[in-house]
């Protein structure tokens, strides 16, 4: 009787588990394969996303407010070259400011994965511009985050910027 006792907890856990991987079992035979997203989608999504590359690359050039709004999430995050964040509302004042002027953007080395509806996209830029009047030219790596909407459209929600370093150059 003692051990009978000692198994119907076990026994609850299991039915409990169960359970919770019969309510999931419709979810994860929706998921996609594995591999991500079928071809067809991706290299839609690949071309989408391209597209967007270049209207960010361009509304950053033209200090374009407006097309910068119309890319990014609401909840839109960065961290800057510098390490500190900015919100949306931050990155489009510094833009209406002047704040930030950049006279030219070369990206190369592009990467782009997929994960459901989220991309990952790495690139390299050579930069020439200022930020509040002091030069930033030089090359930098940096990394956007897109997640598709309810509305089928992706939005950055993320980005990351980080200077390349010359060997022994200081920082």
């Amino acid at each position: 009787a003692a051990m009978n006792s000692y198994f119907k907890p076990v026994r609850r856990r299991v039915a409990c588990a169960l359970l919770f991987v019969a309510a999931l079992a419709p979810a994860l035979s929706a998921a996609p394969p594995p591999g991500g997203m079928p071809r067809a989608q991706k290299h839609e999504s690949r071309h989408e996303i391209e597209q967007l590359e270049e209207a960010w690359r361009n509304a950053m050039l033209k200090s374009d407010a407006a097309a910068l709004d119309s890319l990014l999430a609401e909840d839109y995050m960065a961290i800057t070259p510098s390490g500190t964040l900015q919100s949306k509302e931050e990155a489009l004042a510094s833009m209406r400011s002047g704040g930030i002027h950049l006279t030219a953007i070369a990206l190369s080395d592009r990467k782009m994965r997929f994960y459901g509806s989220m991309a990952l996209v790495t690139s390299r830029a050579e930069v020439s511009g200022t930020t509040t009047g002091r030069d930033i030219s030089g090359g930098f790596r940096y990394t956007h985050v897109y997640v598709r909407n309810q509305q089928d459209v992706w939005k950055i929600v993320s980005f990351e910027a980080n200077r390349i370093r010359e060997p022994g150059e200081r920082k």
